[in-house]
């Protein structure tokens, strides 16, 4: 959202209206379905998921067993992906298995990332009158510039780990691996065995409770650290904008292209992350 302010040239009589882009922390709303507010932000995610469907659709009855050009391309991608995740996973049967949820995580936000660059976003609008004052309001903005988009990737990158680790190591051990029960129900049982039980195991049980703060923090990093670096590259390009407009923003562009593609592997490699560590059959 951005100021639109009337500044007189003082040439007969005229007066011209000057816009200074200003990025906003929050999306601003461009209208409302029900009492539903859509803002830039979710027009864009929309756009980036629209565009994902229709390059599906299109590569789909295209795939050949023998890989020619663009297919032949995308592969060696997929495969270096593919060698990435196995350092992680260890496995490169753990990786086929995940591989479909990480890589669209990747997917997505690699393109919204991206598509704060594209000429016209955040730049082509329309002006509203707000409190006495002309407020220039962008059609799209890079989605992932938004906390709420950030967050709910968050949201749905921690949510997915934790169904995986029900799925995997069972529901009894999920749940003591937060509410750790087992280690109440052990110590009737060895108390006279081994009275350091009752020092040991009470601190086994709120170690189990300082798991759930973890999992909080797990969303606040994902979803912040997202967040303020495409929100620092809007501002960015935005200041080196208003200082020259031609040429100086290229080499931030170029620069902003490698962070989104980082930010996106990153955020996507985090939430593999946090899958296999909630897979994983350990007992700590």
């Amino acid at each position: 959202m951005s100021d639109f302010n009337d500044n007189s040239l003082g040439h007969n009589g005229l007066t011209t209206a000057v816009l200074q882009p200003e990025p906003t922390l929050y999306a601003e709303t461009i209208f409302h379905i029900g009492k539903m507010p859509v803002t830039n932000s979710l027009i864009n995610s929309w756009l980036v998921v629209l565009v994902v469907i229709i390059v599906i659709l299109f590569i789909k009855n295209r795939i050949k067993m023998v890989p020619k050009g663009a297919q032949n391309f995308i592969e060696i991608i997929i495969e270096s992906l593919f060698n990435i995740f196995d350092s992680v996973t260890a496995s490169r049967e753990k990786t086929m298995k995940f591989f479909p949820i990480i890589f669209s995580f990747f997917i997505f936000i690699l393109l919204s990332n991206w598509s704060g660059l594209i000429p016209g976003v955040g730049s082509v609008g329309l002006v509203i009158a707000e409190n006495g004052k002309k407020i220039f309001v962008p059609y799209f903005r890079g989605g992932t510039a938004d906390l709420n988009t950030t967050l709910a990737l968050a949201v749905i990158g921690v949510i997915i780990s934790h169904i995986f680790s029900i799925f995997t190591v069972g529901a009894y051990r999920y749940l003591n691996k937060f509410i750790n029960i087992k280690a109440l129900l052990e110590i009737p049982k060895k108390i006279l065995k081994d009275p350091t039980i009752l020092l040991v195991n009470p601190i086994k049980f709120f170690a189990g409770l300082l798991e759930i703060i973890g999992e909080m923090a797990k969303l606040a990093s994902l979803s912040f650290r997202l967040f303020g670096n495409i929100f620092a590259g809007e501002v960015l390009l935005a200041s080196m904008s208003a200082i020259l407009l031609f040429g100086l923003p290229i080499p931030f562009m170029f620069l902003e292209i490698l962070v989104g593609f980082i930010q996106a592997l990153i955020f996507s490699m985090l939430v593999l992350t946090y899958i296999i560590m909630m897979t994983s059959a350990e007992e700590h």
